[in-house]
């Protein structure tokens, strides 16, 4: 039995997908305000439910009963609700989880942290990090995943991206290079990563096919919608100090995500791609995707 934790975001639901088309047992740990077309999209496609939440310990230890692995995707940077915070549901919340694992006797546990490219002292970082100490101690065999920028999240109008309106807000200077990578990509490494004796015990940076600066992201968009961009630079010094004043954690986490986009984060993919045969979302076909356009 596999326990997916975070089923109902876009990463943990498309972990949960492919787990079931490849007749995986899952288990999804839903909470009782979650998405219920989500909730019900995972009832369908045949994972068994259980309510609890990453603050209830209680509730995590009956969510790993006889669990054999676990994959945790869960962060509350995408889905806050009443009583959630980045140290109570990011940090606090996941590391209760590594717990409650190791003493139900799970053997795997594979966990979505972000690429150790983004050092920017933050609570979301803090809490990635000491998650992944807490994995590395916890005597389970683990697979650490390090994602790059989501195409789906950084290159959408959510974050100033908006390709049907031709305007883009870029971090910085928008010439630093970032590996942007598709969430559908980071899902099948983590199914992937099961079974792949490259992954255990693993720490891996992921990225997409190719290193593009957000400027050049911005000429790939223009070259096959058709359309030329309107570009509004962020300046770093003004993220900066945006950091410096925020009081809020996730207000400071993604202000130095940002600073991290302003910085670039590049990753070299050659060596993971020698054993795992992963097909690598391009931001090409991304652009082709978001424009309705041919592939």
């Amino acid at each position: 039995m596999i326990l997916v934790v975070g089923a109902t975001g876009a990463l943990g639901s498309e972990i949960c997908r492919l787990l079931t088309a490849g007749q995986r047992s899952v288990r999804a740990l839903v909470r009782p305000t979650a998405d219920q077309s989500r909730v019900e999209q995972l009832r369908t496609q045949g994972v068994a439910l259980v309510q609890g939440d990453l603050k209830n310990r209680v509730s995590l230890d009956e969510a790993c009963r006889g669990a054999d692995t676990v994959i945790s995707t869960a962060t509350t940077t995408t889905s806050r609700q009443a009583g959630d915070s980045i140290p109570s549901v990011d940090q606090d919340g996941q590391l209760q989880l590594v717990e409650a694992a190791r003493a139900a006797g799970v053997r795997r546990f594979v966990y979505v942290s972000y690429s150790g490219h983004i050092d920017i002292d933050c609570p979301l970082t803090t809490a990635k990090r000491a998650v992944e100490r807490s994995l590395a101690r916890s005597g389970m065999t683990y697979t650490v995943l390090r994602p790059s920028y989501f195409m789906e999240m950084w290159l959408s109008p959510a974050l100033g991206f908006d390709p049907q309106n031709a305007r883009a807000q870029l971090f910085g200077s928008g010439e630093a290079k970032i590996s942007f990578v598709s969430a559908k990509d980071v899902a099948r490494f983590a199914v992937d990563s099961l079974d792949n004796p490259a992954a255990y015990n693993a720490t891996i940076e992921l990225g997409g096919p190719e290193a593009l600066s957000p400027l050049e992201v911005v000429g790939r968009f223009e070259a096959i919608g058709g359309r030329a961009f309107t570009i509004e630079n962020v300046p770093e010094a003004a993220l900066e100090a945006q950091l410096a004043g925020a009081t809020d954690p996730l207000q400071k986490s993604f202000t130095a995500l940002m600073i991290g986009y302003a910085r670039g984060d590049a990753i070299d993919m050659t060596e993971t791609l020698t054993t795992f045969r992963e097909h690598l979302t391009s931001v090409d076909e991304f652009a082709r995707q978001s424009a309705g356009a041919p592939a």
